[in-house]
């Protein structure tokens, strides 16, 4: 259940209602608005006393959660979360950020183009893995620490923020002190372990949803996070396994507006990942923007035949520029800029 306060509500009649929801065995989550302030009991609350918490001074009414994801819930705040990565990269406002780059930092040269050309052809961010997850344990895991540091300098030179994934729960804290936002990718969206390290540490996080997930499962992957006391939290959709064979995966835009039904936190897409061809990216840009997302991460390289990981589906930049010059149109038909 969420117990939203009145506008004039005092913080010591905040601090009655925390008392009496850890009373009653549940866990708190206060959410403090600029116009109210709202606080979710989390856990089993069915046969709680709800009545206690509404004769509560300062309670304007006591609002029950169904959905087991309390904190994520659209229920719980109703006016939608603006996630600021940077200055010029706030996701989930009125405009639609793009955050750009490639799959891997390969090298210093190829991150610093990289860097470049994705700013020169207007995006908000930059996007590259340091630390990759792959299938196949052979292939390039990425350059560890020195691909951080590397993404540190493409930041310096460029002034575009960092958004790089985050594998294990043990370099949370090494990943958060180099990147501006970290990411958690498909293989681990169930890995509760790194969820809530990632709730514990201030940089906003960029969930990707499973490959195999449910939109409830999701949410309650992302509520790991909100719980552990983050509520910087951007759902990304990147496609799911189907038995289609035309695309790596099957991008199901469908979710963009599902999710603005059912939680606050906004929604990007990955167009890369979500299809697996560089042909399709473009196109499936331009419907994800007129759907509603509130972001694009995008890979993008400036030679994809020569890329280490991910070359078939990364765009050039050329592409990006291009892809952004008509996705702004498009987002001012449905109101919103870039």
């Amino acid at each position: 259940m969420v117990i939203v306060m009145q506008p004039t509500a005092t913080k010591d009649q905040v601090q009655l209602v925390v008392s009496r929801i850890r009373e009653m065995g549940l866990k708190d989550h206060v959410i403090v608005g600029t116009d109210l302030t709202v606080v979710a009991a989390i856990g089993d609350d069915r046969k709680k006393d709800r009545g206690s918490l509404e004769n509560i001074p300062g309670v304007d009414r006591v609002v029950p959660i169904l959905a087991p994801y309390k904190i994520a819930a659209l229920e719980s705040k109703k006016k939608r979360t603006q996630v600021r990565i940077s200055d010029e990269c706030v996701v989930g406002g009125t405009k639609v950020p793009v955050i750009a780059g490639p799959c891997s930092v390969e090298s210093e040269k190829q991150i610093m183009e990289s860097a470049i050309k994705v700013r020169e052809a207007g995006a908000h961010a930059l996007r590259g893995g340091a630390f990759k997850p792959r299938t196949n344990p052979y292939s390039f895991q990425g350059l560890g620490e020195e691909g951080l540091k590397l993404l540190a300098k493409a930041r310096k030179e460029t002034g575009l923020a960092v958004v790089t994934e985050v594998v294990t729960p043990g370099e949370v804290e090494l990943v958060s002190s180099y990147a501006d936002c970290l990411q958690i990718g498909t293989r681990n969206s169930q890995n509760f372990k790194l969820l809530d390290a990632a709730g514990r540490q201030p940089k906003p996080v960029l969930l990707k949803r499973g490959m195999a997930m449910t939109l409830e499962e999701y949410l309650q992957a992302a509520e790991y996070i909100l719980a552990a006391g983050n509520p910087n939290v951007i759902l990304c959709e990147r496609g799911i396994r189907t038995f289609e064979d035309h695309t790596r995966n099957t991008l199901s835009l469908s979710v963009v507006p599902e999710l603005h039904l059912r939680t606050h936190l906004p929604v990007i897409v990955d167009p890369s990942q979500g299809t697996g061809h560089a042909r399709l990216v473009p196109d499936m840009c331009k419907a994800s923007v007129a759907c509603g997302a509130d972001g694009l991460i995008i890979e993008v390289h400036p030679d994809p035949a020569h890329a280490m990981t991910d070359g078939a589906q990364s765009i050039t930049p050329p592409m990006l520029a291009e892809t952004i010059a008509i996705c702004t149109r498009i987002a001012a038909a449905v109101d919103r800029g870039m």
